[in-house]
């Protein structure tokens, strides 16, 4: 599992293209999926914190912070723009943040309520994804100009979960195709 900033320092444009995609509107937005204590999916609308550090989510008291707390597994995935279909994902682990510095720095940046039942939690990367579609072509909105390009990472150490682990052809540490 890479943290946020090792991950950029291995592919700064992807990861670059990833946060401007989550930080589109202003402070973060995005999907977060987690494991329900069934096995199950469960997502919520979140806001993530991306900094140089880490990317980081606060999370209330909620079904969804009992999930991060029993399986830290997590997807979150970007709200698409208005102007076209891009999206970018990240998957791995989330584990929370216990180091009261941090915890405080992280919530004075992102205006976390201070009298809320939160707890900050740091999401590690395994797999980072981000997909470019093109616009309407000339035939109209059904013919794109542009085949989707996808950029696709995985954590070199290979311990990618078999739940996120992209097809088969797009294996290795680093890949990129257009589709």
């Amino acid at each position: 599992m890479a943290s946020w900033s090792e991950f950029a320092a291995d592919e700064p444009r992807l990861a670059n293209g990833i946060r401007l995609l989550m930080q589109q509107y202003g402070p973060g937005f995005g999907y977060l999926a987690t494991v329900r204590a069934d096995g199950g999916p469960r997502v919520h609308p979140v806001s993530p914190v991306i900094t140089d550090d880490g990317l980081f989510c606060f999370v209330i008291d909620s079904p969804k912070r009992r999930d991060l707390e029993r399986d830290g597994r997590y997807a979150l995935h970007s709200f698409p723009p208005e102007e076209s279909d891009d999206e970018a994902y990240v998957a791995g682990r989330a584990r929370p943040v216990t180091d009261d510095a941090t915890v405080a720095r992280l919530a004075l940046a992102a205006r976390a309520a201070p009298h809320a039942d939160w707890r900050l939690f740091e999401f590690t990367v395994d797999v980072a994804m981000l997909a470019r579609h093109g616009h309407a072509g000339a035939g109209g909105p059904s013919e794109p100009a542009v085949r989707p390009a996808v950029q696709v990472w995985l954590d070199p150490s290979g311990t990618v979960p078999e739940a996120v682990r992209p097809a088969p052809a797009r294996l290795g540490r680093h890949h990129r195709r257009a589709a």
